[in-house]
C-alpha cells in the first residue's frame, strides 16, 4: 500500500490525495471484474467472500470500506429482486441514521421518487456512479436506489475532515429534488436476512485491518535481537486474531446452512460476531501501540495511516449500545445452538 504525499511538505498525507488515490483503485478494482468473482452471502461460499474482503482490508482499508459498499450493493439489489448493476458501475449503501441527518422521499411524477435533504457518512461520495439509499416517507423509511453526479446532488464540502479512513471519502451529502427508485417495500431494507449477513462482511474487514496492523508487530518481533516482551505482545495478539478468525469462519458456516435465516439466529449471531472482532480489533491496537511505541506512528506513515483507519473504521461498531441491544434480544430468547459446543 502506498500513500501519496502532499508536496506542501505538511509531513502527512493529504486527504484529498488519498481520496483520489482510493478512488482510482477502487475503479480499478471493478473494472478488472473482482466484484463479480465474489460470492453472494449464503450461497455456499460466503468464507471466500469474508476472506476477499479480509485481504483487501490487509492491504488498503479506504478500498475495503468502499469494494465493502458495492459488494454489499450487488448482495441486497439481488436478495430485493431488483436489476443488477450495469459494467462498470461503481455502487454504495448509504443507510446510516444518526440524530438530526434527515432525509425525505415523496412520490413525483410518473415511476419516479424525489430525495430532499441530507445523508451523512456517504463513503465514496465523489467515486461511486450509483448508491442504495435510505430515506423517510409518510409511510415508514425505505431503500431506493440514485445515480450520484447528477443535478441536485452535493457532497457538502467540509463534513469529512476524519484523519483515519481519509481516503473512504465519507461526507454528507446534499439531495434537492433528486430522482430515485424505491427497491423493496417500507423496510425490507432492515427485514431481510442479508442486512446481518453483510454486517458480518463488514467485520471481515475489520479483522483484515487488525491483521495488517499486527504485521508491525510481528516483523519487529522476528527481527535479530531476542525480545521476550514483544514475543509476550505478539503472542497475545496472535491468540485474539486467532479467535476472531474461527468465529468468522463459524458465522459463514452458519449463514450457508442458513441463508434464509428460517431458525431466526442470524441478528444475534452476527451482533455476537461484530462485537468479538471489534474488540480483538482494539485489543491489537492496544497491544501494538504498547509492544512498538510511538517510533513506527511517527516514522512510518503506511503503520500510522493503518492504525488511524481501523481506529475510525471499527466505531462502525456502535460499542455498548450494540451490546445493549443484543442483550435485550438474549434476555427475551430461548438458548442459541450456536453458543453451545
Amino acid at each position: 500500500m502506498t500513500f501519496p504525499l502532499d508536496p506542501s511538505a505538511r509531513g502527512g498525507p493529504d486527504g484529498d490525495v488519498l481520496r483520489r488515490a482510493a478512488a482510482e483503485r477502487f475503479a480499478r478494482w471493478v473494472d478488472h471484474g473482482h466484484p463479480a468473482g465474489l460470492p453472494l452471502p449464503g450461497a455456499g461460499r460466503t468464507r471466500r467472500r469474508l476472506r476477499v474482503l479480509h485481504d483487501l482490508a490487509l492491504a488498503d482499508l479506504s478500498l475495503a470500506r468502499l469494494a465493502e459498499g458495492h459488494a454489499d450493493a450487488l448482495a441486497i439489489l439481488s436478495e430485493l429482486g431488483a436489476p443488477p448493476a450495469g459494467p462498470g458501475e461503481r455502487w454504495a449503501v448509504w443507510a446510516a441514521q444518526p440524530p438530526g441527518a434527515v432525509l425525505t422521499a415523496r412520490q413525483g411524477p410518473g415511476d419516479d421518487w424525489l430525495l430532499d435533504g441530507v445523508k451523512p457518512y456517504c463513503s465514496g461520495a465523489h467515486s461511486c456512479t450509483h448508491a442504495l439509499v435510505t430515506a423517510d416517507t409518510d409511510a415508514g423509511r425505505r431503500l431506493f436506489v440514485v445515480a450520484t453526479g447528477g443535478p441536485g446532488y452535493t457532497p457538502v464540502a467540509g463534513t469529512w475532515q476524519a484523519v483515519g479512513m481519509a481516503g473512504s471519502d465519507s461526507p454528507d451529502v446534499r439531495f434537492a429534488q433528486v430522482p430515485a427508485r424505491p427497491v423493496g417495500d417500507v423496510d425490507a431494507y432492515l427485514r431481510r436476512p442479508g442486512f446481518w449477513h453483510g454486517g458480518i462482511g463488514v467485520a471481515a474487514c475489520w479483522l483484515g485491518g487488525a491483521q495488517g496492523v499486527a504485521d508491525a508487530l510481528r516483523a519487529k518481533a522476528g527481527g535479530k535481537e531476542p525480545d521476550a516482551l514483544l514475543a509476550a505482545h505478539l503472542g497475545a495478539v496472535d491468540v485474539a486474531l486467532h479467535g476472531a478468525v474461527c468465529a468468522l469462519a463459524a458465522a459463514a458456516d452458519a449463514v450457508d446452512r442458513d441463508p434464509r435465516d428460517r431458525e431466526g439466529r442470524a441478528e444475534v449471531r452476527a451482533s455476537r460476531v461484530r462485537a468479538l472482532v471489534a474488540d480483538v480489533c482494539a485489543r491489537v491496537l492496544d497491544e501494538v501501540g504498547r509492544a512498538l511505541g510511538a517510533g513506527p506512528l511517527c516514522h512510518d506513515m503506511e503503520h500510522a495511516q493503518r492504525v488511524a483507519d481501523l481506529t475510525v473504521y471499527i466505531r462502525q461498531h456502535h460499542a455498548e449500545r450494540d451490546l445493549a441491544a443484543l442483550g435485550a434480544h438474549l434476555a427475551g430468547a430461548k438458548s442459541d445452538p450456536e453458543s453451545a459446543l
